[in-house]
Formats: C-alpha cells, structure tokens, sequence
C-alpha cells in the first residue's frame, strides 16, 4: 500500500489529474464552510457517488467544477468506480465499506488542506 505522499507523487505525473486546483472562489468557499463542513460534504458526496455497488451514472456523476469536493475526486482519482479501480484496484461491483470511504475521505480531505496550504497556485478561473 503507498502512502499520501507517494500516491500524490503518482497523481502529479498524470497531465489530467494535475491539472486540477482551488481557484480563489473554492478557497474562499472551503474558508467559509469550514474544514469539518466540507468533510461532511466529502463523506455524503462518497456515500451518494461511489460507495454502491453500481452508482448511477458512474463515470459521469461528478461534476468538474462547482464544489471543492468535485475538484478533489477528480485530483485523487476518485471520481467513479472506474478511476478507483484503474488508480487503487478498488472492486468494481462490490459496495465500499464504511472504512474504505472514510479512507477516500481522508485523501480527498488531504488533497484539500494541500491546495489551502499552497499559495503558489493561487488563480482566480
């Protein structure tokens, strides 16, 4: 199993994955909310998109843009069943236990405090 670091070091080299960050407007969001209030976003986002066995529309259920949340599963890989599968070998046609969503929680939550952390890519698009 990688740890953060290595599986953030895998996503950086991929031209798509990489591509993505908070612009101004979701740092402000993600500001306004708060960090717990966007983790609970994350958990009902992950429960609602990825952890049936079958999510609807999967493959095309998370937006681009419209939530700091989005962006994140987009980040990390972990915007529908097929991305986990091809990035972390997660089952396809099998529910995501409780700990394997938190876990996917967990990063997305990490990709998040990564890009408030980081003023270097402060853009406003």
């Amino acid at each position: 199993m990688q740890t953060k670091e290595e599986t953030f070091e895998r996503l950086s080299k991929s031209k798509f994955r990489s591509s993505f960050y908070l612009t101004v407007a979701d740092r402000a969001y993600v500001e306004e909310k708060g960090m717990d209030t966007i983790r609970r976003h994350a958990e009902d986002f992950v429960r609602q998109k990825l952890a049936p066995a079958y999510p609807v529309n999967d493959g095309k259920q998370t937006p681009m843009h419209g939530h700091p949340v989005f962006k994140a599963m987009h980040a990390t890989a972990s915007c529908c069943r097929g991305c986990l599968n091809k990035w972390y070998h997660v089952p396809i046609g099998v529910p995501l236990s409780e700990d394997l969503q938190t876990r996917i929680v967990n990063f997305l939550m990490a990709w998040i405090e990564r890009q408030m952390a980081d003023g270097n890519k402060e853009k406003s698009v």
